[in-house]
């Protein structure tokens, strides 16, 4: 639900009374949403967890639309933070050397892999010179066997770099690749013909 106890004392605040923000972020174990709207700021907003409600600022005169943007770009940062400071994110390096083992026989070597907050619009990228691998941390909001694809993904581009088709036979090993993919789809990370679909490498 929707709080509307003022957090602060500051009298060029106010409460967000509109629901529909706490829709925009509720559902699925995410915390309660607290907008506060801000004269005191231009451009910028800023969220952090207070007592297990995620507290957010934003400037007065945005429309409910950039509210609601606002909240779900900033929910997961947030989110990230609080489980990486509590050891509760899925461990990547432990999930990829089991995938490298079942999928890619345990012949990949991957040098460096760990979740990332800049990437927003892609799940993960994949350096095969150096053998590093990022994930982004929206992914680690999403199902178990979403993130086992993402990885998948970019341990395939270990052994091609593009979006061949002897890679996507590397990655269709993984048996809920169609499904994970049509999650992805879903949300806006990945296109109908794969993520160069949405112009990222």
């Amino acid at each position: 639900m929707l709080r509307s106890t003022p957090l602060t004392d500051q009298p060029t605040e106010q409460n967000s009374s509109n629901g529909a923000a706490t829709g925009a972020a509720g559902g699925n174990g995410a915390p309660p949403v607290h907008i506060i709207r801000s004269a005191n700021r231009r451009k910028t907003a800023s969220a952090r967890m207070v007592e297990g409600t995620l507290v957010v600022r934003v400037p007065a005169g945005i429309s409910h639309e950039e509210e609601q943007r606002l909240v779900r770009e900033l929910l997961p940062r947030v989110l990230h933070k609080v489980r990486r400071a509590e050891g509760q994110l899925p461990d990547l390096k432990r999930r990829a050397a089991d995938l490298n083992r079942r999928y890619f026989e345990g012949k990949l070597k991957v040098r460096e892999i760990r979740w990332v907050t800049n990437q927003r619009h892609r799940y993960g990228s994949c350096t095969p010179s150096t053998a590093t691998i990022r994930i982004s941390d929206r992914v680690a909001n999403m199902p178990g066997w979403v993130l086992d694809y993402v990885l998948v993904h970019e341990l395939a581009h270990l052994l091609e770099g593009n979006h061949s088709t002897r890679f996507w036979r590397l990655v269709n090993r993984y048996p809920l690749t169609e499904r994970a993919r049509g999650y992805l789809i879903a949300v806006g990370m990945e296109g109908e013909a794969g993520p160069d679909d949405l112009g990222e490498a």
